[in-house]
């Protein structure tokens, strides 16, 4: 019996031991992301202003408003005129150069904190998260009580799929009641919006279309094989997700443009929901397909090491091995994608509302950089500059209400700015490297957000990442 107590004292040693080095590692990845922390950015605390010297770019109209001041009071839009004079406050000068408002991206896969750093570097200063986990919803408390520099953060709760097993990240729902009621704990636990996914049949479907109209959330739906595509146009889905799965459903694995009329229609006589194309993420299909170095490039060295290990290197497998049995495959995801750009094309003919979205985070789809690749395919696709910029400026902000108060700059909205030495409704391209960055009003520079770059490449969090997804394993699923 000695034995077997000692035995267990050991064991219960060991359990402690590695519960606390466990704590030790998500301790030191946050320490390692203190730079983010407001506190720690003197020149980013005020939030109080003038600028002068500015052109504004509005965006809810098209046009650029020359040399104007823009008043900004705790982070909010207080006035807009040629001349404005506030008692005691700072004016910096604009410098001619160009205001816009912050970018917002639509779909974004968020691991870790690193990567809030690289959006707003981009001039992302929204995002919309669409795999929502707990360590989501603490990330979500941090940017709500302003103590880290982060874009606006909504995420949805975990993904709802059907009765078939589909991966151990969604939430697997058996039965109506079942989908009722964990709709209800999402909205208790705090996320935004329900995110639906693949395999929910009909009768499901109609139980989360019930409950979230009940619990007054907004759903973002990755369209269901189990139901026609049409389903998914209801007043409580703001957005359809993926230009490949309008290819994949309605289409029914053909390049049809008389079937994507219909589809196209749908949109143009719904203009509530929004269409979320993510094209970033399918054209990276045929990079991984045409360069079989690109996981060792430099771009990844910005995403996050366990999904580089175990995501990336997965998807970069398949499409290598696929490239080896199918001679024809480029050529065919190719083709795909240029189908894809003549479906925004019709769609933004029709009045479609598309709204920008990247699915960053999964693959080799990179957390902020890849924004700027989709707004150019937009571009590639005949849209205006003006019309590209919508997608992630105004349009993006009409899709929730929760996001009506981003997406352009006028009295009373959020101080979400991107400073450029040129026009973008020139040159979209000016886009990619912001003078500055105002999140929530609060001034970055480029050194900062270069410093934010540098602190994210090559990141050694992968044990971190590992046990903050665990936890969503052991409790939210």
């Amino acid at each position: 019996m000695k034995i077997l107590k000692k035995i267990f004292k050991v064991f219960l040693a060991l359990i402690l031991l590695l519960v606390l080095s466990l704590l030790i590692i998500v301790a030191v990845d946050n320490n390692n992301t203190s730079y983010l922390k407001v506190n720690n950015n003197p020149t980013a605390k005020n939030n109080s202003y003038i600028i002068k010297n500015v052109n504004v770019i509005p965006m809810h109209i098209d046009t650029v408003l020359t040399n104007k001041m823009v008043y900004v009071k705790e982070g909010v839009i207080q006035q807009i005129a040629d001349h404005i004079k506030v008692e005691n406050i700072e004016i910096f000068d604009g410098q001619q150069k160009y205001l816009s408002p912050g970018l917002i991206d639509m779909h974004v896969h968020i691991w870790d904190k690193y990567e809030l750093g690289l959006y707003l570097s981009n001039g992302v200063t929204s995002v919309r998260n669409v795999w929502g986990m707990p360590m989501h919803l603490r990330f979500k408390e941090l940017i709500n009580k302003d103590e880290i520099l982060a874009p606006n953060f909504y995420t949805t709760g975990p993904k709802l799929t059907g009765p078939e097993f589909i991966g151990d990240d969604n939430l697997n729902l058996i039965s109506p009641e079942q989908a009722k009621e964990n709709i209800k704990r999402y909205k208790e636990k705090g996320y935004d919006f329900i995110k639906t996914y693949y395999g929910l049949s009909e009768d499901i479907f109609d139980a989360v279309l019930e409950q979230t109209q009940a619990s007054d959330m907004d759903i973002v739906a990755h369209p269901s094989q189990k139901v026609p595509y049409s389903y998914h146009f209801n007043p409580q889905i703001k957005s359809i997700e993926h230009a490949e799965d309008i290819v994949q459903q309605p289409l029914e694995y053909t390049l049809d443009t008389v079937k994507l009329k219909a589809v196209i229609s749908n949109f143009s006589n719904h203009k509530n929901t929004h269409f979320c194309p993510t094209l970033t993420v399918y054209n990276n299909i045929y990079q991984m397909i045409i360069d079989d170095q690109i996981l060792s490039s430099e771009g990844l060295a910005y995403m996050n090491p366990l999904l580089k290990e175990v995501d990336s290197k997965a998807q970069f497998d398949r499409w290598q091995n696929t490239k080896l049995r199918d001679e024809n495959i480029e050529t065919t995801i190719k083709k795909q994608h240029d189908f894809h750009l003549k479906i925004i094309k019709e769609l933004n003919n029709a009045d479609g509302v598309i709204i920008c979205g990247t699915d960053a985070g999964i693959g080799v789809t990179l957390p902020g950089f890849s924004l700027h690749k989709e707004l150019a395919f937009y571009k590639e696709a005949g849209l205006s500059n003006y019309e590209v910029l919508k997608t992630a400026t105004i349009n993006a902000s009409k899709t929730h209400k929760i996001m009506n108060n981003l997406g352009s700059i006028e009295v009373g909205k959020t101080a979400n700015f991107i400073l450029t030495k040129d026009n973008p409704l020139s040159d979209l391209s000016t886009l990619q490297k912001p003078s500055l960055v105002f999140i929530r009003g609060r001034k970055l520079d480029r050194q900062q957000l270069n410093n934010f770059n540098q602190k994210a490449k090559n990141r050694s969090n992968l044990i971190a990442t590992g046990l903050r997804y665990a936890e969503n394993m052991l409790f939210e699923m």
